[in-house]
């Protein structure tokens, strides 16, 4: 599925199966409506500013782990090349500060590179986080095209086939979409995101007042919406914000569905000895 044919698919049937299937007991962990989130990613959450104990404290609260997923392409002239890992990454963070967990830096390998090579180089990651201690390994990708969650999934098989972790592969939008929440190509969505995440890696006064082609192809290579017209710093936070909640939604849903006695951290101590690098 290329993303141009991912904007006229089911994806709002798909969502809506998952979200009512993502009914949670934790009611102490579920998400504040009425807080609104601010753009400033915390380094508190992210992997690799973390401190040894920090990361053992996280993983013993909610022993899960986000991976996010992207590359570098064209966006537009407006928005920076590495838009989707950026995008994917950012909503992760924002879903570790509210849920709990913690976000690996974006991994910029994608499904166009030789899957027999690749598929197994990440399942090594993801069992490499495995034997950290985490229990849950989402990969979420910001790149919306179907063979990423298939790379994904099938890294995550081998990891997950015993059962002591859970794991699933997610566009950063799979379990939100709807009116106040989609993706598209540099246009309306991702424009929004940007504009809320990084304002400063946007400059939409690239794109000019005239025409501009919105059908995926040159010269624009934009896909949706006119983001001159339909994009804004605000419908990026909304967005981000709903993403990050079914996203935190999902961890607690598939830790809750493993064995009661695989729930926790299976890590003795992050310590030389005990662990070393993922």
């Amino acid at each position: 599925m290329q993303r141009r044919d991912f904007l006229g698919t089911n994806m709002l049937a798909l969502a809506g199966g998952a979200l009512a299937a993502g009914g949670l007991n934790a009611a102490d962990a579920q998400p504040n409506p009425s807080a609104t989130i601010q753009n400033q990613l915390s380094p508190a959450v992210q992997m690799q500013f973390m401190r040894p104990a920090q990361l053992e404290a996280a993983g013993r609260k909610f022993p899960v782990v986000y991976v996010p997923f992207g590359l570098i392409e064209w966006h537009g002239v407006h928005l920076p090349l590495g838009n989707d890992a950026i995008k994917a990454h950012g909503i992760l963070v924002k879903c570790a500060e509210k849920c709990g967990g913690v976000v690996y830096p974006p991994v910029y390998f994608h499904n166009g590179f030789k899957q027999e090579h690749l598929v197994p180089v990440l399942t090594d990651l993801f069992n490499r986080l495995k034997r950290t201690g985490y229990r849950v390994i989402i990969g979420v990708s910001g790149h919306n095209v179907q063979g990423q969650i298939d790379m994904i999934n099938k890294a995550l098989e081998p990891v997950t086939a015993d059962g002591t972790v859970a794991g699933i592969g997610l566009w950063e939008i799979t379990l939100s979409h709807g009116p106040e929440s989609g993706s598209d190509h540099a246009a309306k969505w991702e424009t929004s995101n940007m504009m809320f995440l990084y304002p400063d890696l946007v400059n939409i006064t690239e794109l000019g007042d005239g025409p501009v082609n919105l059908d995926m192809k040159p010269p624009s290579g934009i896909g949706g919406l006119d983001p001159r017209q339909h994009a804004s710093a605000e419908v990026g936070r909304r967005n981000v914000e709903l993403a990050a909640e079914a996203i935190g939604r999902k961890a607690q849903e598939l830790l809750a569905s493993l064995p009661e006695g695989q729930r926790s951290f299976n890590l003795e101590a992050v310590r030389p000895g005990r662990w070393w690098l993922v």
